[in-house]
């Protein structure tokens, strides 16, 4: 892979920069945390080189001054919200990111409840309790965000409970948008205000990154990945009005700052920023070592970014308009889903076989493919034919014996009810892995498969779960033809 991003240099500049800004403030910083903190993989895919725990290790340089406070927003555990890269609710997500970040040495010292009001969030604030979590509440406030004297009163953010916090460097997270982190620092800073201690706020959000241009196509893959949310990069007005710079936020950010630049005055008297982008810390900008490296790791994620809201689409779960906005992007950033080099392979080689097929193309640039067999599913057969490749064993070399994976699919049909008797990709690695033991082909193709983290495939149809799950496992970046094998109502 080519590196277009230098990570070491990155975990330096930004932790550095943190704490230049906790100390043009005095005794505190809230710092609102977008985005993934241990887990960002569009960051790693749109800045080869990143790595997706990046943050993290960033925040464990400064894990003597830091604590973490995690948002969640009552609506949000009310309506059992879901996390769709990880297909568990914001609440169950909560006691994830506190035991990882445990896990990991940092310091978290409550969780807060925004819009409190439901009973599920009672009973959520208990059961935090009962494993010795702090927990406070936040409340809904009347005219939010636009009656200015009210909120920043006794009944406004007064009427909050005060977070306790004992680090100089406070972190405000999330399970995602929405949540609440915002409202939280400011609220946290009209108290500590009243308490006569110094803090101050910055927010830290990857993208846009700032210091690219607008049309940049990692600025515009970040667009492509928020479709859902219709965010839009736009030019920071009140940056270039101040200083005659021009930067790049986002129209949420753009929109809020002069409300949030009334509620600074009414907290401290005057506001310490003059744009949105002074409020960010980010330095990511200025870690880009390739520019052009990055530029096709932006294009190749927009096309990415079509093709998942295509699939969504064709199951009902996105409206088209998200899609329109999408090739609006790939046309700003001139490409096409030809631009993806396993898309014709794949296309291809279905055509050829007339049924589903799937292509990779592995580090070297090798482009394999895999068709659907009466033994094993296409993806499959192209994760067998990917490490066979990769170890130089021949083709004609069976790595699994069809003896081997008859009784399989008997177990599958007769006992386990299932109507597809062919292997998943996550039934042909435990097939491989067994016959590992025994056959030195098995073992050498086994050894393989750590190779294929960030492969990109391309499939004819639309994946089972289970592929997808288990593909996604192992680092392959991949895309399907938004179609159904069959058609049906239920899948």
């Amino acid at each position: 892979m080519k590196i277009g991003f230098d990570n070491e240099k990155y975990l330096r500049m930004q932790s550095e920069h943190i704490r230049e800004r906790i100390a043009a403030f005095g005794d505190k910083l809230y710092l609102e945390f977008g985005g993934k903190l241990f887990d960002d993989y569009h960051a790693s895919r749109v800045l080869p080189g990143f790595q997706p725990d990046s943050k993290l290790r960033m925040l464990l340089q400064l894990a003597d001054q830091a604590e973490i406070v995690i948002a969640i927003s009552a609506e949000d555990i009310e309506k059992n919200k879901i996390r769709g890269d990880l297909g568990i609710t914001y609440d169950v997500d909560v006691l994830r990111l506190i035991q990882s970040f445990r896990d990991s040495g940092l310091y978290v010292g409550s969780v807060v409840i925004t819009r409190y009001t439901s009973t599920a969030a009672e009973q959520f604030k208990t059961k935090l309790e009962s494993m010795g979590i702090k927990v406070y509440r936040h409340y809904s406030i009347d005219g939010y965000p636009s009656n200015i004297p009210f909120i920043v009163s006794e009944e406004g953010y007064g009427k909050n409970e005060y977070i306790e916090t004992s680090r100089p460097l406070v972190i405000v997270t999330a399970p995602g948008p929405g949540s609440g982190k915002m409202a939280t620092c400011l609220s946290q800073l009209y108290h500590e205000n009243r308490r006569g201690i110094k803090a101050g706020y910055a927010k830290f959000e990857t993208f846009p990154i700032w210091n690219l241009p607008l049309n940049h196509p990692v600025n515009l893959a970040y667009e492509a990945a928020t479709a859902d949310l219709n965010d839009v990069n736009m030019i920071d007005p009140f940056h270039l009005d101040a200083y005659g710079v021009t930067t790049v936020n986002y129209n949420r950010d753009v929109e809020i700052f002069p409300v949030l630049s009334a509620m600074f005055e009414g907290i401290f008297g005057k506001c310490p920023y003059k744009s949105p982008t002074d409020m960010g810390v980010n330095m990511a900008g200025n870690c880009i070592v390739d520019d052009e490296v990055c530029r096709e790791a932006g294009r190749q994620e927009i096309i990415r970014r079509w093709y998942a809201s295509m699939n969504r689409l064709a199951k009902g779960d996105c409206p088209q308009k998200e899609v329109t906005k999408i090739e609006f992007l790939m046309k700003q950033a001139g490409v096409s889903s030809s631009d993806r080099t396993v898309v014709h392979p794949a296309l291809v080689k279905a055509k050829v076989t007339g049924a589903p097929a799937t292509a990779m193309e592995l580090p070297d640039g090798r482009i394999v493919t895999g068709r659907t067999s009466d033994l094993l599913g296409a993806s499959a057969g192209c994760l067998l034919n990917a490490v066979k490749a990769l170890a130089s064993i021949p083709d004609d070399v069976k790595l699994i014996s069809p003896e081997f994976i008859e009784p399989v699919q008997t177990l599958k049909t007769e006992y386990l009810g299932s109507k597809n008797p062919r292997l998943h990709t996550d039934e042909v690695l435990i097939a491989l892995s067994i016959c590992a033991a025994t056959d030195p082909n098995a073992k050498k193709a086994l050894d393989q498969v750590r190779k294929l983290r960030g492969c990109q495939v391309h499939t004819s149809v639309m994946l089972s779960e289970v592929d997808i799950r288990i593909m996604g496992k192992l680092g392959l970046q991949v895309t399907s033809e938004p179609r159904y094998e069959f058609k049906k109502i239920y899948h």
